[in-house]
């Protein structure tokens, strides 16, 4: 069976990488993608893509399901549209794969929600990269035995969200296995206000943002005389790209939303 895929997001870095992505695929056919803005009638229109990428862009979902029919959208848009997205996507009957962050806990819940009710499959992965997913797997597993933790995350300097949704779902993980408790000296202060990043049941998370850098996080867990230091780096976008294929598969065998692509690699 081929799958039919929509993109939002395509003029975008990753979006640009997902369609080369979907296109290379033989059980992949991209039919549309979705953007906030008129930008041409096709993506060959836009300049970004070669000329016999005749693939319809359209401005609105409904539109575009009404016309193309996708199996899946995959959303690399950014934190401002994404939950609106995925949720008329689920109500389309459209699987969405989401790779942007930035969702609530309360739209978590609402998506998770509409996706059991309608028996849809939604992946949303706050990272695609599988490395990053071990890095995850790793300091979840560790954290049992080296509860002091600080995370530092760094991204480009056009990331919309801090701190990342790796950052944040790592923490997460490691909370599963780890009591929660304040760290440093207990009295500790700022002198210049943030100094000690943000507080997650006492893990601290650092984000840092600059030019050249694409995705990199490492987690640094204390003891006694000892540091372990977990870390994972995305050199380029193309390092997410077997994350995303294995999503658009996945989800089309689920029936419910999945958070993080731990709950889909062997």
């Amino acid at each position: 069976m081929t799958i039919k895929v929509a993109i939002a997001g395509a003029r975008g870095k990753m979006g640009k990488e997902a369609v080369h992505t979907v296109m290379e695929n033989v059980d992949m056919e991209l039919v549309a993608a979705l953007d906030y803005k008129e930008i041409g009638k096709t993506l060959a229109d836009t300049g970004l893509f070669p000329e016999s990428f005749q693939v319809p862009v359209f401005t609105d979902l409904a539109e575009l399901h009404k016309n193309c029919l996708p199996d899946v959208l995959v959303d690399l848009t950014t934190p401002e549209h994404v939950y609106a997205h995925t949720k008329q996507a689920l109500q389309l009957g459209i699987r969405p794969v989401v790779g942007t962050t930035g969702f609530s806990t309360d739209e978590l819940r609402e998506l998770t929600e509409l996706a059991t009710a309608s028996r849809l499959g939604c992946i949303i992965a706050p990272n695609f990269a599988v490395g990053a997913v071990l890095m995850m797997k790793f300091a979840e597993q560790a954290a049992k035995y080296l509860p002091d933790v600080e995370i530092i995350e760094m991204h480009h300097d056009q990331k919309l969200d801090a701190p990342s949704g790796t950052a944040m779902k790592t923490a997460h993980l490691m909370s599963r296995e780890r009591i929660a408790h304040p760290q440093g000296h207990a009295h500790e202060k700022e002198t210049l206000e943030g100094a000690r990043g943000a507080d997650y049941e006492g893990m601290r998370i650092h984000s840092v943002r600059l030019p050249g850098l694409v995705a990199h996080q490492q987690v640094l867990m204390g003891g006694e005389g000892q540091l372990l230091t977990i870390r994972h780096d995305s050199f380029n976008r193309g390092s997410f790209m077997s994350g995303v294929s294995l999503s658009i598969r996945e989800v089309m065998e689920k029936q419910q939303l999945i958070y993080g692509l731990e709950h889909i690699i062997a």
